[in-house]
């Protein structure tokens, strides 16, 4: 099918589902979320076959093994995607809360009542778990969805998006309510951009090349996610053993998303007694290094690092490092290559971890804990469409307030202006 001809159709029946979810009831859509839970579980071998195909595409056309990771799937990630879909179903629906009301002078009585943003376009790349979240958080909040993951988990997507429309269709949410792009043509994504009389906001979840793209070309407003330079800054009164803890965990436990470490800071006053050990661990677990010229003195696998590396989102088990002056240089460098993500400080002082979450802006800044709690899950939200890296609307990982607006409902006993 031509990708114009598909992207009509598709958003035609999107925006009439989205005016049936609206009013939908929370027992069908939990309903529907379980059904979509047991319908992923029912077919695991489906989808693994499905996924076996895009991960031999992927080898075939050298993907490194962070991507790999990010794209491939078994049973226990499955059953991971199956589980989020049921915990979505036990959160509160915020749909119809009534979240403030007041009667003015003139008798007027005003409600402001949490209502769905309507059709929600997500674009994303190489992980197919996505589609399962995304698809169970805009049932949720009553939005209709069109997703588009990228080329290489096609054939992932579109096995786990038919099996959870089915579900939900078999419970009474309407056709068109959860629906994939097939065409792989990246035209369409520009298309997708321009759909304005369809499409009430589109959220790219992805590189830092997929998001600029976005913001550069659409004419449908963005809420802005996940670009992920996070850093990690060892103070000189860090807890040392913590610091290392900490450090490997951000980096290593899985470098392909956007909460993992990519720049390490550490105090000039601890370098000589962290450093050694901390890249030592590093080069044991794979880690290619890149740091500063002091760094380097501490393990000869170090090489130089260059301005591009401060500013990278490697996506891999590779990662800059930097012996820093002060707090205050730290705070310099984050301001001048961070993402506004996700920044951490090891430290035992009290007052530079006030001043730390104070002065970084982020949309988390965490003390003594890893980056890599930035999640919607780890949050308590269930599962996220994202994490919004913007200060409109919404900011940090995107649970189901966050897609949500609002509707004013005035009543009145014959008023007139």
């Amino acid at each position: 099918m031509d990708y114009t001809v598909e992207l009509r159709e598709k958003g035609i029946a999107a925006k009439q589902a989205a005016q049936k979810l609206a009013v939908i009831s929370t027992t069908v859509k939990n309903l529907a979320l379980v059904n979509m839970a047991e319908a992923l579980e029912e077919n695991i071998r489906t989808i693994l076959e499905a996924n076996g195909l895009d991960l031999e595409n992927g080898r075939a056309k050298g993907m490194s093994n962070a991507l790999l990771d990010r794209l491939m799937l078994d049973s226990l990630r499955i059953k991971s995607m199956a589980d989020g879909l049921r915990e979505i179903a036990q959160l509160a629906d915020p749909i119809g809360e009534t979240l403030s009301g007041w009667r003015r002078p003139n008798g007027l009585e005003i409600t402001k009542l949490r209502v769905p943003i309507g059709v929600i376009g997500i674009i994303y790349e190489a992980r197919p778990n996505v589609t399962a979240d995304a698809a169970g958080l805009c049932l949720k909040t009553g939005n209709a969805v069109i997703l588009r993951g990228g080329s290489e988990a096609i054939n992932s997507n579109l096995a786990v998006a038919r099996l959870l429309a089915q579900a939900a269709e078999k419970t009474g949410i309407p056709a068109g309510a959860i629906q994939l792009l097939e065409t792989t043509d990246r035209q369409a994504v520009n298309a997708l951009l321009k759909l304005n009389q369809y499409l009430d906001v589109i959220i790219p979840r992805g590189g830092a090349g997929l998001i600029k793209t976005v913001l550069e070309n659409s004419s449908v407003p963005v809420i802005e996610t996940g670009t992920g330079v996070c850093h990690t800054f060892v103070d000189e009164s860090a807890d040392l053993a913590m610091a290392q803890a900490i450090a490997f965990n951000a980096k290593v436990s899985r470098p392909g998303v956007c909460n993992a470490m990519e720049t390490l800071l550490v105090h000039k006053k601890v370098a000589e007694r962290f450093l050694p050990m901390m890249l030592a661990q590093y080069r044991k677990a794979g880690v290619e290094l890149r740091g500063c010229p002091q760094t380097m003195t501490y393990n000869s696998s170090v090489i130089p690092g260059s301005e591009d590396d401060w500013a990278a989102e490697f996506h891999d088990l590779i990662l800059a490092v930097k012996v820093v002056e002060s707090l205050d240089e730290a705070l310099a460098h984050i301001a001048k290559y961070g993402t506004r993500h996700s920044e951490a400080i090891i430290t035992t002082d009290y007052n530079n971890a006030k001043r730390f979450q104070q002065e970084v802006d982020a949309a988390a800044v965490y003390v003594n804990a890893s980056t890599r709690f930035t999640d919607g899950f780890e949050f308590g939200f269930g599962a996220e469409i994202g994490i919004s890296t913007q200060k409109l609307h919404a900011r940090g990982p995107m649970g189901l307030e966050e897609l949500t607006s609002v509707k004013y409902l005035i009543n009145g006993n014959g008023q007139i202006r």
